[in-house]
């Protein structure tokens, strides 16, 4: 009985091998099935970003990375946080009940590169902004054991002694309008100000980030230094507007799958 079930597959079978060892003696063939091969799993993944537009959610409230926030993000990044701390709730009731909400699609809208990931060595991060004070953040990152006892976390002191590189940042700026950032011409030519701006609250430099940036900006000692704006402003305002970049998922409060 499975002879003769399995008969057509084997007559299958035998024919995929012999069509594969003539390709295979005459190089043209071969080639030429390679490029279709490849060109049909090309146009599977590529097809569906034409209607990305269709797809991607456009949020009023939804506002982008200052570029303290950038500088922050980019830290982050280079400290390789994102292979210990995932930024992607999923909508699973354990997961939405420790974290809050699950992530939307839109809230990723502006990161380059992502940093979903799925790799939890650490809690994930994706709505830990406001969840934690500025002073917490800051003593957390000098030594999290000092807080979290079990913690396995390197210790990143040296981010409130190192000061923060600010002369890059309109061309970093610029880089990310070319792939879809909405930055304006005056907010890449006020980049350096603006990221000095944002960690000195008491400047005139302050009130055009908010201008520029909106009302909502944070704009405060990040560090709790005064003497000079450091790496650790920076992280520490990343990490505190995480899961703040709009209010869709906080006031939709979308339910939680079994």
């Amino acid at each position: 009985m499975f002879k003769t079930i399995l008969k057509p597959f084997a007559k299958l079978f035998d024919f995929q091998a012999r069509t594969h060892y003539r390709m295979e003696r005459h190089s043209m063939a071969l080639t030429a099935g390679i490029i279709v091969a490849a060109s049909i799993g090309g146009f599977v993944e590529i097809a569906p970003l034409f209607s990305i537009d269709d797809t991607v959610e456009d949020v009023p409230d939804m506002r982008i990375y200052t570029p303290l926030e950038q500088a922050g993000r980019d830290i982050y990044i280079r400290e390789g946080c994102y292979a210990c701390h995932s930024q992607m709730i999923r909508s699973l009731r354990d997961e939405v009940e420790r974290y809050g909400p699950y992530s939307l699609a839109v809230e990723s809208k502006y990161d380059h590169p992502m940093l979903w990931g799925s790799k939890r060595t650490g809690p994930d991060l994706a709505r830990v902004g406001d969840k934690f004070s500025d002073d917490w953040q800051v003593r957390h990152l000098v030594n999290p054991r000092n807080l979290v006892p079990e913690s396995v976390m390197p210790q990143y002191a040296f981010l409130l002694e190192t000061e923060l590189k600010t002369s890059d940042m309109p061309g970093r700026l610029a880089a990310l309008r070319a792939v879809g950032v909405p930055y304006t011409d005056e907010m890449i030519e006020n980049a350096e100000n603006d990221m000095k701006g944002q960690a000195r609250p008491e400047t005139e430099a302050a009130d055009a980030v908010m201008d520029r940036y909106g009302d909502d900006t944070a704009v405060r000692f990040f560090d709790g230094r005064r003497d000079r704006v450091t790496e650790m402003d920076a992280v520490v305002a990343y990490l505190q507007i995480l899961g703040n970049l709009t209010d869709l998922a906080q006031t939709s409060q979308p339910q939680a799958e079994e």
